[in-house]
């Protein structure tokens, strides 16, 4: 690890490691070097590498309140919570915790193959279940949409989900 001292004083050198000196200009003037480095090969421009884009499917419900259903940065896409809701977005109308979670990760599906991306693709998953009781139940359907390499996740029992659903999934996927 090399270690680096940061300073106020902007003339005054700062330590960048092995005895090494370097002041605060020549630090602004390489960092300067890198990001343009980062520009030209397509690392820091929207949709190839950088920079936020709100995303949406009308596949799905529509986002119902100040959130997207979908945020890329980079190779990374964020998908907010899906709860098992209908397609106009405004109840609830599967009853078990097997069909609730098979809407849900249908939604998923949709909102993945939107962006050209399919399971296979997800890094890591969060799982909010309003009774883990039912984890076998939901876990016996959640794998058969992750059959292949599943990515990481977390399972938590929360107090309430939005429209008293049983089960949100939130999902992180990569592009390719």
């Amino acid at each position: 690890m090399v270690p680096v001292h940061f300073l106020t004083d902007s003339n005054v050198p700062i330590s960048f490691g092995q005895g090494e000196r370097v002041n605060i200009q020549k630090l602004i003037t390489a960092s300067c070097f890198v990001a343009a480095a980062l520009a030209a090969s397509g690392c820091a421009t929207p949709g190839a590498g950088g920079g936020k884009v709100v995303l949406s499917t009308d596949q799905i419900y529509p986002a119902i309140g100040p959130y997207s259903q979908m945020v890329g940065h980079g190779k990374l896409i964020y998908f907010s919570g899906v709860i098992a809701l209908n397609k106009a977005g405004t109840a609830i109308e599967d009853a078990t915790i097997e069909e609730q979670t098979r809407k849900v990760l249908d939604y998923i599906k949709a909102e993945l193959a939107s962006q050209g991306l399919g399971f296979e693709d997800v890094l890591t998953s969060t799982v909010y279940m309003q009774d883990l009781n039912e984890f076998a139940a939901m876990n016996a359907v959640y794998g058969q949409y992750f059959q292949k390499d599943p990515p990481s996740r977390a399972t938590l029992q929360v107090a309430r989900l939005p429209r008293d659903a049983k089960i949100e999934i939130a999902i992180i996927a990569a592009r390719r």
